[in-house]
């Protein structure tokens, strides 16, 4: 079974669902609160720890996904997520909501299967635009940030959390049955993949730009749904709409940012892209109203969103025969500037009462990036023509 349209359409609607367990604890967390006494702190360190896993598992599942297929590594990542969703259910503590939390990160990382696989099945040409329409699992994580919790306010957040293993289930009898069995496999080892491209300063400048993109809506999807709560004093539910929002625009640009890269220099969009999240930082930074915040949050949706479809052209562009190791680590990366930003963000306002600096520092980074971006686009406008 080769249909590109079925394996697109199959492992797009899987990224959802990882993702809308990765997404789990963040999403329902002032409910948890209620049942669960937790600290500030302890609060940053429940909705942080999943991105952990989600980052590091990026590298092994994206080399693996390489040698076994999507299809068996989609259902053994699925068959691990069904531990921690009943542990969560029945959580009563803060360690049992950090180890439950660590092992959602499973969800987080399916991404590099997909975006490994895919490629497989389409000329260098689309690949942007179907990496892009891939990234649209982003999207799983509004359905959770939006829906979780208005199911926890009827039928509770524990019985909330266990809907998800029914869901859980019925993908890896999907996967099962439609997964290709026949899907081109490479087989080289992690270490001569790695040895191949750990020296190439390309590989670490685009994992810098997943780093800023992918983490500020990593950051964003975790951080804000508590945020908006104890910050703006808006009602949870409302609270998940917002976010659910900042979600999915920032996963609709995901598509346009590919389809963008695929017809104008991919250094250019970055270079828009960077300008608008260094703008977007500052602005949050000193945002006085709700109003003001939603402008700078939207606008770091729009701009991230378009920068993460645009980075996973370029991806396959300079690695195609490392794509399984190299998605992994850009991906991971990407994971990790989502964990970071929640417990900074957290330090800071412990420190000074307020969130400036942390969204300053997001600006400085981005604007960091442009620079990198700029020096690349240079380098190869003049690079010498290999004859």
């Amino acid at each position: 079974m080769r249909k590109p349209g079925i394996q697109l359409s199959l492992q797009t609607t899987s990224l959802i669902v990882g993702f809308m367990v990765w997404v789990l604890l963040s999403s329902l967390m002032t409910f948890i609160k209620e049942d669960i006494l937790l600290t500030p702190v302890q609060v940053s360190i429940v909705t942080a720890v999943p991105v952990i896993l989600g980052s590091v598992l990026r590298i092994p599942l994206g080399f693996y996904t390489d040698r076994f297929g999507a299809r068996i590594m989609f259902i053994i990542s699925f068959l691990i997520l069904l531990f921690p969703i009943f542990y969560i259910s029945t959580a009563n503590t803060f360690i049992d909501l950090v180890i439950g939390g660590l092992f959602l990160g499973v969800g987080g990382a399916t991404f590099s299967i997909g975006v490994t696989s895919l490629p497989k099945y389409y000329s260098k040409e689309r690949q942007g635009f179907i990496n892009g329409i891939y990234g649209v699992g982003n999207a799983g994580t509004a359905i959770t940030t939006f829906g979780a919790p208005i199911l926890a306010k009827s039928i509770g957040w524990q019985d909330t959390v266990r809907l998800y293993l029914i869901l859980l289930l019925a993908f890896i009898v999907l996967l099962f049955i439609f997964g290709d069995r026949k899907e081109v496999r490479v087989k080289k080892s992690m270490v001569e993949q790695i040895q191949g491209v750990y020296k190439n300063a390309t590989l670490w400048f685009l994992s810098l730009f997943y780093f800023i993109t992918f983490g500020a809506f990593v950051a964003f999807t975790v951080f804000l749904p508590n945020f908006l709560v104890t910050f703006f004093g808006l009602d949870p539910v409302d609270a998940g709409i917002r976010t659910g929002i900042f979600i999915v625009l920032a996963t609709a640009m995901r598509p346009i940012g590919g389809f963008l890269a695929d017809r104008f220099n991919p250094f250019v969009i970055l270079m828009i892209v960077f300008i608008f999240v260094s703008l977007s930082g500052i602005l949050l930074a000193f945002s006085p109203d709700i109003t003001w915040y939603t402008v700078g949050a939207l606008s770091v949706a729009v701009s991230a969103g378009i920068g993460n479809g645009t980075i996973f052209k370029l991806v396959p562009f300079y690695f195609s025969n490392q794509a399984g190791v190299v998605n992994g680590v850009v991906s991971a990366m990407g994971g990790l500037g989502g964990f970071f930003p929640p417990l900074l963000l957290t330090a800071v306002n412990n420190m000074t009462g307020q969130y400036a600096i942390a969204f300053m520092l997001m600006s400085e980074f981005a604007l960091v990036s442009f620079v990198i971006v700029v020096f690349l686009y240079y380098q190869e406008k003049f690079a010498p023509v290999k004859k």
